[in-house]
């Protein structure tokens, strides 16, 4: 099994305590959608900036290059030059040299210690979850004392991840429904999770937290298809290329089949 699809795989199963939410497991709470626009480069140089301050001390995105993520989200000059210093100085915290992928500082061993795994890379995430799935899970922690980081998740339960835009964010309740039922002489009172409320304000209004959130999904959507817009936009001209093809070799057709009836 190659590399890229054993990275998909281990960032499907390792993000969080082992457990797997299904969506059976999940509460149906609308978090909203995350709104994608790769040629957006003021909203991927944010993302950036957000994944790097927030993210990158526990998840590495080792198929994308510092230098090549310069170049796409042109922090470059005029003649396409990598501002080196500038992002040695904004966005290389993890590494030294420009060619060098984004890895991390803290040793496997440590992270597996302290949040019970190891935090997984996350160059392919967007692609594993979906960018909708990330933007829930960005707004969906809320307050949870029996956690061991006092956090839970709502598109996934039991994560084993702190809330690391707390800051931001701020710390929201959870909402519940109480179900009663009775089964012979006992009385069982569960608990739904319905909704979610503000609680702690963090140091941003929700609109900007969701401004926030947008730019890190769309960062990540960027990191795992770095070539969505070069792709997109080489088709167009294979498609045209096509239609072009098509219409001489229908000619062709006809010129031929002509000397064949006659």
């Amino acid at each position: 099994m190659n590399r890229l699809m054993m990275t998909s795989l281990l960032t499907m199963v390792l993000w969080g305590s082992g457990h797997v939410a299904t969506a059976s497991e999940a509460p149906t709470i609308d978090l909203g959608h995350a709104k994608i626009n790769q040629a957006d480069d003021a909203s991927l140089q944010r993302g950036a900036k957000v994944f790097m301050n927030y993210c990158s001390g526990c998840h590495s995105l080792e198929f994308v290059r510092y230098e090549r993520l310069a170049q796409d989200l042109h922090i470059t000059d005029e003649k396409g030059a990598v501002y080196t210093n500038l992002m040695k100085k904004n966005l290389m915290f993890t590494g030294d040299k420009i060619g060098e992928t984004i890895k991390i500082a803290m040793r496997g061993s440590d992270s597996a210690l302290w949040f019970g795994v190891t935090p997984p890379d996350l160059s392919l995430i967007a692609r594993a979850r979906g960018t909708d799935w990330l933007y829930g899970y960005f707004k969906g922690f809320y307050r949870d004392d029996s956690r061991p980081w006092g956090v839970n998740n709502v598109v996934f339960p039991e994560v084993s991840m702190p809330h690391m835009l707390l800051s931001l964010q701020g710390l929201q309740e959870p909402i519940y429904e109480t179900h009663v039922m009775h089964v012979g002489t006992e009385t069982q009172v569960t608990k739904q999770l319905i909704g979610l409320k503000p609680g702690t304000k963090g140091s941003l209004t929700p609109e900007q937290y969701d401004q926030v959130v947008n730019d890190l999904v769309n960062f990540l959507a960027y990191a795992a298809d770095p070539v969505k817009l070069e792709r997109e936009r080489i088709g167009i001209w294979v498609i045209l290329f096509l239609v072009i093809f098509l219409a001489f070799a229908y000619l062709l057709k006809r010129e031929y089949w002509k000397d064949i009836h006659d």
